[in-house]
């Protein structure tokens, strides 16, 4: 199958939605497929060979967080001619309610188009409004998935219709099989995320540091990801920001191993998540997890069954279980063990094979839409002129 990937996100500053992108061009491409993804990025970014750079992308606030999106008249000119080279089987995008390719591609593609929808921000206003200028590319798609029940609770709440639930894909066994580095070892908590992103909420987990290291002054923090590590601990009394290791961004690799050293691994984001990928990923390499009670976060931790919840922004709450599960290692070794189970339903192996399905379905109702058209009479091509219809 040929298979057209559309990525809304600069592709040279990763995030959740471009790694599951990754993650799932490889695991088709594996498999034998065909496949292109079209993505923002710099025309000098080094790429795999399965990426089409859309051209630069610009940063705009979206959904509470910095996005670096692509749109405009050079952004559309590639789209048709990505498009027009790839003679796609079927079109899969990402986010195609974002200001930025996937909006473009729903606007000139044509032939079965799958739409992935990963926002949960039941309070959009600006969803609702562009609702009449979404609409038209809308109505093109051809089946819709959403990557937990809260993006799907937005995108019926706010666009209509419905969506398939399918996850977000983790590869388990890359992290689960790492190995663990020593110097990450030793009652440890670790961080992975955007450190100057409010809505990550590393200050509720610097906010919860100092009664954490009041009942455990061994306990080390160790924060991976990029940002201002000055003004990440300037909360912190001074002679606590040693207890602070910043460890910048790290490599998938480096990710795995990570998550295979340490104790504990916090989640205090605050809101705006839809899945919580970081949270598979940690399950995958054995780390037992602690979160925010956001639903989302709460749906990908079996309600607490496979990781335990804290009170949202709040950091007495975060600390209390924090020093709770260190202080546990038999409760840490049963959330290890609950969470290893439940993360394989998140393998790519499952998630994979759902999505295929997708693509099977819509490309087989578009070969039976032609079919009875070329039986009416006229060929597809006599029906589109007849409809005033031009090919691009």
């Amino acid at each position: 199958m040929k298979i057209g990937i559309v990525c809304p996100y600069s592709w040279d500053v990763p995030g959740g939605v471009q790694f599951h992108i990754r993650d799932l061009a490889e695991y088709f491409i594996r498999f034998g497929h065909e496949v292109s993804v079209l993505a923002p990025a710099d025309d000098d970014t080094p790429l795999p060979p399965y990426v089409v750079s859309a051209g630069r992308a610009v940063p705009v606030p979206y959904n509470g967080s910095v996005a670096r999106l692509n749109f405009g008249f050079l952004s559309a000119a590639r789209v048709r001619r990505w498009l027009h080279d790839g003679r796609f089987d079927v079109i899969h995008i990402h986010e195609p309610t974002s200001p930025s390719l996937g909006l473009l591609t729903c606007w000139a593609a044509q032939g079965p188009i799958v739409a992935t929808f990963h926002t949960s921000n039941p309070r959009s206003r600006a969803m609702i409004a562009a609702y009449s200028i979404l609409q038209a590319a809308l109505e093109k798609i051809s089946a819709r998935i959403a990557v937990s029940e809260y993006a799907r609770r937005t995108l019926v709440e706010h666009l209509g219709g419905d969506a398939v639930v399918i996850p977000n894909g983790v590869d388990v066994d890359f992290f689960a099989k790492a190995e663990p580095n020593p110097e990450w070892q030793g009652d440890t908590i670790g961080f992975i995320g955007r450190i100057d992103e409010p809505r990550k909420g590393l200050p509720v987990l610097m906010g919860a540091l100092p009664k954490i290291l009041a009942a455990r002054p061994q306990t080390r923090l160790l924060v991976a990801g990029r940002g201002d590590e000055e003004q990440a601990v300037e909360s912190l009394p001074a002679e606590l920001r040693s207890r602070v290791e910043f460890l910048g961004m790290v490599s998938d690799e480096d990710k795995a191993r990570f998550l295979r050293s340490i104790d504990l691994y916090v989640a205090p984001n605050t809101g705006g998540e839809s899945f919580g990928i970081i949270l598979v990923e940690a399950m995958s390499a054995g780390a037992p997890v602690l979160a925010s009670d956001l639903d989302a976060f709460a749906q990908v931790l079996d309600q607490g069954a496979a990781g335990e919840l804290f009170t949202n922004e709040d950091a007495d709450s975060l600390a209390e279980a924090a020093v709770r599960l260190l202080e546990d290692p038999a409760r840490r070794e049963e959330l290890r063990e609950r969470g290893s189970v439940h993360v394989r339903r998140f393998d790519w192996s499952t998630v994979g094979a759902d999505i295929l399905s997708v693509y099977e379905t819509v490309t087989a109702g578009a070969a039976a839409v032609a079919a009875d058209e070329r039986a009416a009479g006229g060929g597809v091509s006599g029906l589109r002129a007849r409809l005033g219809l031009a090919r691009d």
